[in-house]
């Protein structure tokens, strides 16, 4: 019955849901390597061990999450500043970004950058 109320109101909730998107899974982890580093250097934590405790996570996934913090800086903004997911899967994840992450040279970093967003 479309007049019943919580059904109204579900209605009303799935059509916002459809109107407003989400935000993409690679700034949540660009925020959380941020957060980690303020932890590591304001000695709240002393390790990429303890951190992984913390967030009941692996140490080796401390480390690629950390790594993120290797991106240029403008990299690293462009990151957080994504567009929302409006549906399905966000085209740039953290995997499609390591090879990044382990070349130091920011104008490469760059050039490889532009070439993932194409």
């Amino acid at each position: 019955d479309p007049t019943h109320p919580k059904k109204a109101t579900h209605k009303v909730k799935r059509d916002k849901l459809v109107k407003c998107g989400r935000i993409p899974r690679i700034a949540k982890l660009v925020a959380l390597a941020n957060r980690m580093q303020s932890m590591i250097e304001s000695g709240q934590v002393e390790s990429f061990q303890q951190l992984a405790e913390l967030g009941r996570i692996s140490q080796p996934r401390v480390t690629q999450i950390m790594s993120l913090l290797h991106l240029a800086p403008d990299i690293l903004e462009e990151l957080l500043y994504l567009p929302e997911v409006m549906q399905g899967k966000a085209g740039i994840h953290e995997r499609l970004l390591r090879p990044l992450t382990r070349e130091i040279d920011w104008r490469v970093q760059r050039r490889m950058w532009a070439r993932i967003k194409k």
